[in-house]
């Protein structure tokens, strides 16, 4: 009988998953909601509802995390101790392996607190881990809602200098700015407006997730977290919440004034996200000829990066045959589970 294996990726905010055969194709890829610091309900939730839309069946479950980050937990330990708990509960009936990083994966019998260090905020390796295995070189960037990843690859390893998130931080392998969850006060602090460079307010008026809406690049597939005041997802409301960031008033009438204010906010993240690369390019001897590799919802801006260091782009979803699930979803959006489910099925 086949043996389909399901790559789940624990977040904070999202749970998704990435259903793929024996033979590594992929059948589906999903996202849930999954507000993790609200409390553990919201984590059976999540699972929960995935599972319903699959058949039922015998899985071979392959799990990563960053939930484990949350405040809801004590510890970072702690996080994985409950959220791998939380997960053996909810996967009664199929096999389970955790993925730990460097120490590769683990049946989940063997899973003790000695490895709840490697399999905190592993996702990251498993996506990149991937894909150098696919290409003998390049830089693997990953964009999510509310992180970046960015990961030299060469002779089809990950070059990276950094593992826990403290030391992905030092080395900047890991910056934390996404498309979606981040705060605009996060990622600038002063923009232009009528000929005037203004300062922003060190307020929660407005998420990144306005600005892509604004810009026209936010795809509501890829935006299941709350609004800043609880509001509509459109543009206008978006535009509304862009302009208390400088303390005015929005008129309809004046939505091309916001639009190029998201877009000067747009470079500034943009700008933050490539100098970022170019630090890891200047660590690596890596060829003009080595392509980015863009993942994750925010991918848009790799393509971007590329173009304007020169380098050639490559999507994550172009290392699979399916380009798209029934959910609308793609294999780059939700790399982390894929990578893992692929991973896993390699062992089998």
């Amino acid at each position: 009988m086949q043996l389909n294996i399901i790559g789940w990726d624990i977040g904070g905010a999202h749970v998704k998953a990435a259903v793929v055969d024996e033979a590594g194709d992929i059948i589906d890829v999903f996202q849930q909601a999954c507000p993790l610091w609200k409390g553990m309900e919201q984590l059976h939730q999540a699972v929960g509802a995935i599972l319903s839309q699959l058949p039922v069946a015998q899985y071979l479950h392959a799990v990563t995390m960053t939930g484990e980050l949350v405040d809801l937990f004590a510890s970072r330990d702690d996080g994985v101790r409950q959220i791998i708990k939380a997960m053996k509960e909810l996967l009664p009936e199929g096999k389970i392996r955790i993925f730990a990083g460097k120490e590769g994966m683990l049946d989940l019998q063997a899973v003790d607190d000695r490895y709840y260090e490697a399999i905190a905020s592993a996702n990251w390796l498993a996506s990149a881990a991937f894909a150098a295995r696919k290409l003998e070189s390049g830089l693997f960037v990953d964009i999510g809602s509310t992180t970046t990843d960015i990961l030299p690859l060469q002779d089809r390893q990950v070059q990276a200098a950094g593992y826990t998130d403290y030391q992905r931080l030092i080395s900047g392998e890991l910056v934390y700015t996404g498309i979606v969850r981040t705060a605009v006060m996060a990622v600038a602090q002063t923009a232009f407006d009528k000929g005037h460079k203004v300062g922003l307010m060190a307020e929660y008026f407005a998420t990144m997730a306005d600005v892509y809406r604004v810009t026209g690049e936010l795809d509501e597939l890829h935006d299941q977290t709350e609004t800043a005041d609880g509001g509509e997802k459109t543009v206008m409301a978006s535009a509304r919440r862009l302009s208390r960031m400088i303390g005015c008033d929005f008129n309809a009438d004046e939505l091309p004034r916001w639009q190029q204010f998201a877009r000067h906010v747009r470079s500034q993240q943009l700008q933050k996200i490539q100098r970022s690369c170019e630090r890891q390019l200047s660590r690596h001897d890596l060829a003009q000829s080595s392509p980015f590799i863009g993942a994750g919802v925010g991918r848009f801006l790799v393509r971007q990066i590329a173009l304007n260091l020169g380098y050639s782009y490559v999507d994550f979803s172009d290392l699979f045959q399916i380009s798209a699930a029934r959910t609308g979803l793609s294999p780059a959006d939700c790399a982390p589970a894929v990578a893992v489910a692929r991973l896993a099925g390699e062992l089998c």
